[in-house]
């Protein structure tokens, strides 16, 4: 097998050998007459790639045999490529013979130098085989990488798992008072029961994939399915250096989602190359768990329930408000500590609203938002609050009452 890449093929053929180094450790290489596929698969064994290329990719491909197939290190192959791809004037691969012990990586520099890598082949290679007909999957959505990167920029960082909820699409618009209209698509931020994550930070974003998405569809009941975040961001970059759309296409929790790129209008036929990207999800399915992914009345409440404890009625019409005013209406977001950090914070806040009865609208909303500010820094309990904050309260509340007194006196 011998083969060479230059020019814009070799761009995508870094992305690919760096996008399959983030999902897994060993590089399977398949070749055939018709195409070459790399595969990877991680050590979990929950997330599988390939990135397949036709024979026009190349500027040379040749095979001597039917099949040839070996297995390498990707951190080896990172380690050749890391010289920049600008520089690189062409880069050819070469096996020797089916069964040789290692693979020859040649690079020609566009200074006239020439570096030549000779990597090793695992002795006893993991090659697997996955079959998936992507026409199978009942719900599936295209969207743009840069949109989708927007979209999970409001999670966490470090957040490990996502869950997907989607909803057959209504009638309702989007500007709706009381329902989040044609917010079908629920992105949900999940978090280990099992594992202490009282600063964990849980957020849930509705979509409306009319305005977010290239296509959506799904019928029927709503179905969830709960992934790892790291092979999806690692597959949304390669997407956005091929300036391609990214195809997601799932059924229900316990089934696998399946990921690939999207060109054009066709879907691929006119492309030189394809990948898959192929993840396990959760068994249980999350619709039953924390807040439901349709009511929005719920989740305005929990809202205020969380933000501002018993307020009043006023209190809570200015929150919508201020979710409306947000910049797109396309997307409504919501964010909120851990489950015991919002019981912690209404407790202290319904103490805060006790004192501050005769207090006027103005120094009200001075308090609260206060308030806001140190529950989501310090997550105090109900025996760490301060002893001393409602006597500075009741003081404030004196010195107001006086004030007015003595004006009226006047």
């Amino acid at each position: 097998m011998e083969l060479s890449i230059s020019g814009n093929a070799l761009k995508t053929f870094g992305r690919s050998i760096t996008c399959l180094a983030r999902v897994g450790n060993e590089l399977v290489i398949q070749a055939s007459p018709s195409q070459l596929a790399l595969h990877t698969l991680n050590s979990s064994r929950s997330a599988f790639q390939s990135i397949t290329f036709k024979t026009d990719f190349f500027d040379a491909y040749n095979i001597s045999a039917s099949q040839v197939q070996c297995s390498v290190l990707l951190k080896a192959v990172c380690s050749v490529l890391r010289t920049p791809i600008a520089s690189i004037e062409t880069l050819t691969v070469k096996l020797a013979d089916p069964d040789a012990s290692k693979v020859q990586w040649a690079l020609e520099c566009l200074n006239g130098m020439k570096k030549a890598y000779w990597i090793t082949c695992n002795v006893e290679p993991d090659i697997q085989h996955l079959s998936l007909d992507r026409r199978k999957f009942p719900s599936n959505l295209v969207v743009r990488p840069r949109d989708l990167n927007r979209l999970l920029a409001n999670f966490q960082s470090s957040l490990q798992e996502i869950t997907i909820i989607a909803t057959e699409p209504t009638s309702v618009p989007s500007d709706a008072d009381s329902e989040i209209g044609g917010k079908a698509v629920e992105l949900r931020s999940y978090i280990d029961p099992t594992k202490d994550n009282d600063s964990s930070l849980h957020t849930q974003l509705w979509i409306d994939p009319i305005e977010e998405f290239v296509q959506y569809t799904h019928s029927g009941d709503p179905v969830d399915v709960t992934f790892s975040v790291k092979e999806l961001k690692a597959f949304l970059t390669f997407c956005e250096g091929c300036e391609v759309e990214i195809h997601l296409f799932f059924d229900k929790a316990g089934e696998p989602i399946l990921m690939a790129p999207k060109f054009g209008l066709d879907d691929g036929p006119g492309s030189n190359f394809d990948a898959t990207l192929v993840l396990a999800t959760m068994l249980i399915s999350q619709l039953n768990e924390g807040n439901p992914s349709e009511p929005v009345q719920a989740a305005t409440t929990g809202h205020d329930q969380a933000m501002h404890g018993t307020g009043s009625q006023a209190q809570r019409e200015r929150s919508r408000t201020n979710v409306r005013e947000q910049p797109s209406d396309h997307t409504r977001i919501w964010s909120d500590l851990s489950a015991s950090a919002a019981k912690s914070s209404g407790g202290v806040e319904e103490r805060q609203v006790q004192g501050q009865q005769n207090l006027n609208a103005s120094e009200q909303r001075d308090i609260q938002r206060i308030s806001m500010i140190q529950i989501t820094k310090d997550v105090p309990t109900r025996e760490s609050v301060p002893p001393a904050a409602p006597s500075f309260r009741q003081q404030v509340e004196k010195e107001h009452i006086a004030a007015a007194q003595g004006s009226l006196q006047d």
